[in-house]
């Protein structure tokens, strides 16, 4: 099942490291198969504080999101963004094609 970096980046300062981060980025990317499904265009924030742009790349895998992350590729760049936005950073599990819902009434149960 598909892993997902999720980034929700706020007061970006647009400057000489953010354009080199973004010139660099892909290419940390591609040796674990990571593509961008949302990074910029149109964001409606329907529901709580949201000020700032939500990013969300894909992995074949979660290992494979884990191991773009912590790769030297990715961990050179990271600061120049880092030091010029604010955010959060999530890698996370994809769903099964199956997923529905209460399936995470499962894991619930089982931590009891």
């Amino acid at each position: 099942m598909p892993g997902y970096a999720i980034a929700h980046l706020s007061n970006i300062d647009v400057n000489a490291e953010i354009v080199e981060y973004l010139e660099r980025i892909d290419a940390t990317l591609a040796p674990f198969g990571g593509k961008f499904l949302v990074h910029g265009g149109t964001q409606v924030v329907k529901e709580g504080p949201a000020d700032g742009n939500v990013v969300v790349i894909e992995f074949p895998t979660h290992q494979a999101t884990l191991d773009w992350y912590a790769s030297p590729a990715y961990q050179a760049i990271l600061p120049l963004r880092t030091n010029n936005a604010v955010g959060n950073a999530i890698l996370a599990d994809g769903c099964d094609a199956d997923h529905v819902a209460t399936d995470v009434l499962k894991g619930a149960a089982a931590q009891g």
